[in-house]
């Protein structure tokens, strides 16, 4: 039976970092050189096809009632700001600064002052920073009052 003299376990190791190497670059090939077109639109099949641009990782449907049952429907997109709602820029920054902290629904444990601050409800549905979102707000007690402010410029101003 022959020793293994040094050295020969890397001299092993070298081959299979080698071939493990050469695979790797062969899959990468392979993969890079595949060109995907997607099948034009065709409405009545029901099928979603791919689009060339990417998704904006923010596109929004707001619904603003003012409390008189007359509802405004806009959609607002980030990066690039842009959409049907009236200031997409103020609505993008106050996303950025706001949306952390006003999106989630108030905890259901939490103490909030018996106010009311109005008839306006807003519905605010979509994804966000990539992530789905349904957010209910209204203006009916102290803690619903405080998400409303910190999200004006995407909502209305409440009380107007």
């Amino acid at each position: 039976m022959k020793k293994a003299g040094p050295g020969s376990g890397r001299k092993a190791s070298g081959a299979i970092t080698l071939a493990v190497s050469f695979l790797v670059s062969a899959l990468i090939a392979g993969c890079a050189n595949q060109i995907v077109e997607p099948e034009p639109s065709d409405p009545t099949s029901g099928e979603t096809t791919v689009s060339d641009s990417p998704s904006p990782a923010t596109d929004l449907t707001i619904v603003f009632d003012d409390g008189s049952g007359s509802a405004k429907t806009w959609q607002l997109t980030c990066d690039p700001a842009g959409g049907t709602h009236p200031d997409p820029e103020a609505a993008c920054r106050v996303l950025e600064t706001n949306g952390a902290a006003a999106l989630p629904p108030v905890p259901k444990d939490k103490a909030c002052t018996q106010i009311y601050g109005g008839p306006e409800t807003a519905t605010i549905t979509g994804t966000w920073q990539g992530n789905q979102v349904t957010s209910r707000f209204a203006r009916n007690d102290g803690c619903q009052i405080s998400r409303w402010k910190l999200m004006e410029g995407l909502l209305p101003r409440g009380g107007s």
